[in-house]
């Protein structure tokens, strides 16, 4: 029997896979990680699932509902918002189902930096202006950042940047990106809740950013990018459809 890690993308029950769909609708149990999933998507479960919030459980006790779950034959539906390769704890977890001989299949989902570029109608790489989007985060009640992955390091390119699990913090980061590669008028835009009917989106500069998220009240579930893709006008075509570009067959 396999435990099924499910991307269950950014909120809207409509941007899960349809592999996640099909497999949440298959199994007999779900775990979903904490109270930001959407009811409809957890209304995709089967009618008689056992459906578990992980949001009170620590690692010991989300491993010994999969293991429970594996020993009695089933399959589980082990959901994460988002994508499972990015902040969602899934490492340690795969980490302890190895040692325990437990099988696994991970299905990716759409991630919330992706759908707060989509909200906001602009790409994240836009040529001549930038080809590099850094994914990041700031440590606040959670694990400490490795060495080198500071703001100030991670700003120096001036690069397209998106800064997950922040908006709390947004005071102490606009200091950090202003003294690294960013200039006070850099644009910038705030997009909570993206996908979910109380999807909301702020945009803005890197100097106003923290003035207009207190005056939302946005402190939480929110993806915040900056760089100058935001406002990117005049920017050169890309070579990919030119037509001085030899063309082929793609295999």
């Amino acid at each position: 029997m396999t435990v099924y890690f499910i991307g269950a993308g950014p909120g809207a029950a409509d941007l899960i896979t349809v592999r996640g769909q099909r497999l949440l609708s298959s199994c007999p149990v779900c775990l979903y990680a904490g109270s930001i999933m959407p009811d409809d998507l957890l209304a995709l479960c089967p009618p008689d699932a056992k459906v578990v919030d992980t949001g009170p459980l620590t690692l010991d006790q989300i491993i010994a509902e999969l293991a429970d779950v594996h020993a009695a034959g089933l399959d589980v539906a082990r959901l994460h918002s988002g994508d499972p390769s990015l902040y969602s704890a899934l490492a340690e977890q795969c980490r302890r189902l190895d040692a325990l001989g437990v099988d696994y299949e991970i299905v990716p989902g759409v991630p919330a930096f992706a759908a707060a570029a989509a909200a906001l109608g602009r790409e994240l790489t836009v040529p001549g202006v930038a080809q590099t989007v850094t994914l990041t985060r700031v440590a606040t009640l959670s694990t400490a950042m490795p060495p080198g992955e500071d703001l100030l390091t991670l700003s120096a390119p001036g690069a397209t940047l998106v800064l997950h699990l922040a908006a709390a913090q947004i005071d102490a980061i606009v200091p950090q990106l202003l003294a690294g590669g960013y200039r006070a008028e850099t644009p910038c835009a705030v997009v909570a809740f993206a996908s979910w009917p109380k999807e909301a989106v702020l945009r803005t500069t890197l100097a106003g950013v923290a003035q207009e998220m207190h005056a939302a009240g946005i402190t939480k579930t929110a993806v915040i990018v900056v760089g100058d893709v935001l406002a990117a006008e005049g920017f050169t075509d890309s070579y990919l459809y030119s037509a001085n570009r030899t063309r082929g067959a793609r295999h």
